[in-house]
């Protein structure tokens, strides 16, 4: 089993920035990335960004790959996403989620940090 733990959430105002953290832990040789994906209230969960844990390949939804950009640690077990010029839509609950080399899904997911934005 992989454990994912986010950090960094908060409120921030309208044009605003944050970064969320997110470490994986346990079996990690059994992941080969890691992503961001986010859940609005009353919408369905999205992808936001991701990056292979070796290697420096990384992908972005188009809407917010030019204010947000994912990082991650020289180990590969954690990756970051710095979120810039947020906007009142950004809030959301931002979740870490890594993928299983073997089933080639993202398996495993963090309990979710909140994300505010206000206007």
């Amino acid at each position: 089993q992989v454990q994912l733990v986010e950090s960094g959430g908060g409120l921030v105002q309208d044009g605003g920035s944050l970064r969320l953290s997110c470490t994986a832990s346990g079996r990690t040789f059994s992941i080969n990335a890691m992503a961001w994906y986010r859940q609005a209230p009353g919408q369905e969960r999205e992808f936001v960004a991701a990056i292979v844990t070796a290697g420096a390949a990384t992908s972005y939804a188009d809407s917010m790959k030019d204010r947000f950009s994912i990082s991650k640690n020289r180990a590969g077990n954690t990756i970051f996403l710095q979120m810039n010029t947020l906007k009142p839509e950004d809030t959301a609950v931002y979740y870490c989620a890594a993928r299983d080399v073997r089933t080639k899904s993202y398996d495993y997911w963090g309990q979710g940090t909140q994300v505010t934005v206000s206007s």
